[in-house]
């Protein structure tokens, strides 16, 4: 027989033997070859699902904080960095599926995102496994850098009691009762249970959980006002919501019968339309373009307007910030994508960001950053409730737990 005729199976079994091998652990499989002149990053955001908005927002923030930090070039100590983009669609097994690929298969120095708390959550663990940074941005569930934690995992996005103490500012006041609107996971619940503790003089009179998904709202804000409807003194409706559906029509209901008003914090400009029925409104938000006064908040709104031509809205700052970090950070280990690096060069770290100056809390990583307390303005030019400065609560203002336990 022409031994050209047995190649095929003598590479078959070679193939088997190999893998065979491979898998009782005694050769090692070639690995993905990797430019050692790329610093790669993946970006993992719920670009399809109830967050899809957030998640574009913080695509286009992310790659011009790159820019803006890189001053164009797009590289750090002679490296090019390489986005890598991924979808979790809002799914946290699928979030933790594309982390864990991201860091085996693509090779990624460090990973960025995501959208979702729940999502947020599963990767968490994806981090530590592989002993890789996680930088999150923009999920807020305080247990991220709380309980849940580990070494791997900074965040640039506020976290729950960021947005419940500045929040408390606006109403913690004697002769105030406030009930809570929020959703039913990490996101609502643990904003609900910090603002609890944020608030001193005020009462929080009832808890309403729903449903992440919940579009009609009739029913937990029926038990709402039950609540507060009989009560004396300034009666509120704080609501903590995330996504598309509307929870502002429960002011339908008639709460004016009641004498109940509604309060919120910051969110993006398609769902602050809501807030123009809401004028004198106070709250406090994480960012709104026209608040900062800041070089890097001028570049961000100057060069959105001019290739977008709109203003950069509340999440597209947030994704600048976070390139950023990376940037600063990738600039004090002049290029070195070492993970121990890394965490030596962020752990205290201070950096400009739109909204200001962040610095990472060297206990939980998590950014310190400047809070906006504000009072909803009407104005007929611009189709959203404007957001008008009261104040600006530092980040030294605001006693934020360490929840890691660690």
């Amino acid at each position: 027989m022409d031994s050209r005729a047995r190649t095929p199976r003598r590479q078959a079994l070679a193939t088997g033997l190999t893998l065979s091998m491979a898998a009782a652990g005694l050769i090692a499989l070639p690995a993905l070859a990797q430019n050692k002149n790329e610093i790669r990053v993946a970006h993992i955001m719920g670009k399809t699902g109830a967050f899809e908005a957030y998640a574009k927002q913080s695509a286009v923030g992310f790659m011009m904080g790159l820019e803006y930090a890189t001053g164009g070039t797009m590289a750090v100590g002679g490296k090019k960095i390489v986005v890598i983009e991924k979808d979790d669609q809002g799914k946290p097994d699928l979030g933790k599926n594309l982390l864990s690929q991201a860091y085996g298969d693509d090779k990624v120095d460090l990973a960025v995102g995501t959208t979702s708390s729940g999502v947020a959550l599963a990767m968490l663990p994806v981090a530590e496994e592989y002993k890789k940074l996680l930088l999150v941005e923009p999920a807020v569930a305080d247990s991220i850098t709380g309980d849940k934690w580990n070494k791997y995992i900074f965040r640039t996005g506020r976290n729950s009691s960021q947005d419940a103490i500045s929040n408390a500012v606006a109403l913690d006041k004697s002769g105030v009762s406030i009930a809570t609107l929020a959703q039913d996971y990490a996101f609502g619940r643990d904003f609900v249970k910090a603002f609890k503790e944020s608030i001193k003089s005020a009462k929080i009179v009832h808890e309403e959980y729903l449903p992440a998904a919940t579009t009609d709202f009739t029913a937990g804000a029926q038990r709402i006002i039950d609540k507060l409807k009989d009560l004396p003194g300034r009666k509120v409706i704080f609501i903590n919501w995330a996504g598309a559906a509307n929870p502002f029509k429960i002011a339908d209901l008639d709460l004016k019968r009641y004498g109940i008003e509604i309060a919120t914090g910051g969110n993006i400009l398609p769902a602050m339309a809501a807030y123009k029925q809401f004028p004198g409104m106070e709250g406090s938000i994480y960012y709104y373009f026209g608040i900062p006064k800041n070089a890097a908040n001028e570049w961000l709104v100057a060069n959105h307007y001019s290739k977008f031509k709109t203003p950069p809205d509340f999440f597209t700052a947030g994704g600048m910030s976070a390139g950023i970090a990376v940037v600063e950070a990738l600039k004090k280990t002049k290029g070195d994508t070492g993970t121990d690096k890394l965490i030596a060069a962020m752990e205290g770290m201070s950096f400009d960001t739109p909204k200001g100056k962040m610095t990472f809390r060297k206990e939980d990583h998590q950014a310190m950053q400047d809070m906006f307390h504000f009072k909803i303005k009407v104005d007929p030019a611009f189709a959203w409730g404007v957001p008008e400065l009261v104040q600006v609560i530092k980040a030294e203002q605001m006693n934020v737990p360490i929840r890691n336990k660690k």
